[in-house]
């Protein structure tokens, strides 16, 4: 069965894209390539049993097993050595990218305290967009009497968007609340 948002896509965004930008043609209209969510934990040098939490929860959040991210350079001002364990982060495609965006969208998004938008300045040059969550305990998988630390995440969604207009744009009718 298809997500629900790649539906709404093909349906609705792809039609008012093309009509707004002028697209000759559907396959110029942008898509989501990826959505990679990063979790960085750099207390797990001191404890590995932290970086093992900031997984599970993040496994549950986006139900795929997440990778381990190890330092590539020593910081000995951080007492960080060469390959040590510093994060964990999942890289989500097709059904899965759009079920999570689904949920951060209308479910995450709207459980963080006083919150009036994201901000439309994150775009790269590239039309990617990049978000941070404060904390985990936003998304309703994650117990929050089982949590032991509150753990922050970055969220970049990548898109097939050539400007930031472009972008904006898609993101907007996807769903994702903009500042005004």
């Amino acid at each position: 069965m298809k997500p629900r948002l790649q539906e709404t896509y093909k349906k609705e965004i792809v039609p008012k894209m093309m009509e707004a930008f002028k697209y000759k043609n559907t396959m110029q209209v942008p898509h989501l390539v990826k959505i990679v969510v990063n979790m960085g934990v750099g207390e797990a040098i001191a404890d590995i049993k932290i970086l093992e939490q900031a997984m599970s929860e993040l496994a549950l959040i986006t139900g795929q097993k997440p990778a381990i991210r190890r330092a590539k350079k020593a910081i000995s001002n951080f007492k960080i050595r060469a390959g040590l364990p510093v994060g964990c982060k999942v890289t989500l495609r097709k059904n899965m990218m759009y079920e999570f965006l689904d949920r951060l969208v209308n479910v995450a998004l709207p459980r963080i305290r006083d919150f009036r938008g994201t901000s439309p300045d994150s775009f790269d040059q590239a039309g990617n967009y990049s978000l941070g969550l404060t904390e985990q305990t936003i998304f309703p998988e994650i117990d929050t009497d089982k949590v032991t630390r509150v753990q922050g995440m970055d969220v970049a969604i990548v898109t097939t968007a050539k400007t930031k207009e472009e972008a904006r744009e898609l993101l907007r009718l996807f769903g994702l609340p903009f500042k005004v």
